[in-house]
């Protein structure tokens, strides 16, 4: 649990430990320490703000994706901007959660992410949908494209958060095979980034399922 403000840190640590599913294993007031202990206690999840001292949210992510790929990391702030989000999902967050929602949605939240799933604020997720569907054209990405079965399969778990291995083990196929239908789906479609699959993920519901 990673928070610069005690009292808030506090609030988080008694919602998440009432939880018997749940345990902390370690807690940090700013990036650099907060690295240090993932790096230490290797931690499912890391639950962090987006404003921090010593290095920030995005940075953490950024570090964790490199030093830890392992562990899963749920944004939880009180920013609900798109630069954030996007910044964000680029770096493979599995979570993005506003605070003023952790009280009903933060155990729900680090139970998806845990589980190798993707969760959007339902606040954030519709801006995601909403973007998709401001601007479209006849050329918009993504639109009247047939996916085989197997490629809408493979996306899927793709925008959900699992990796080429654990999707492999899922469907039974192989990483290369797996990779193959990503990059042929992901070419049908037209898209380059993390982010566009995601905000097309939003519009299929498959990120609610």
């Amino acid at each position: 649990m990673v928070d610069d403000h005690p009292v808030v840190l506090a609030g988080l640590k008694a919602l998440v430990g009432a939880d018997p599913d749940f345990t902390i294993v370690g807690e940090a007031r700013d990036g650099r320490t907060a690295l240090h202990l993932a790096m230490q206690l290797a931690p499912n999840v890391v639950v962090l703000d987006i404003s921090l001292p010593e290095m920030n949210g995005i940075e953490l992510a950024a570090a964790l994706r490199t030093e830890r790929p392992d562990c899963r990391v749920l944004v939880l702030t009180v920013h609900e901007e798109r630069a954030y989000l996007r910044q964000l999902l680029e770096l493979g967050v599995g979570g993005y959660l506003l605070k003023r929602s952790a009280a009903d949605e933060l155990p729900r939240a680090i139970r998806a992410v845990a589980a190798g799933g993707t969760y959007l604020d339902p606040a954030i997720a519709g801006k995601v949908v909403g973007d998709l569907g401001r601007g479209r054209s006849q050329s918009q990405p993504g639109e009247s494209v047939e996916l085989s079965d197997r490629e809408t399969d493979v996306l899927r778990m793709v925008a959900s958060g699992h990796s080429n291995k654990a999707i492999s083990g899922r469907l039974n196929i192989s990483v290369k095979t797996v990779e193959t239908y990503k990059a042929r789906a992901m070419e049908k479609l037209g898209f380059h980034s993390r982010v566009e699959l995601v905000r097309y993920a939003a519009d299929q519901g498959w990120l609610r399922e």
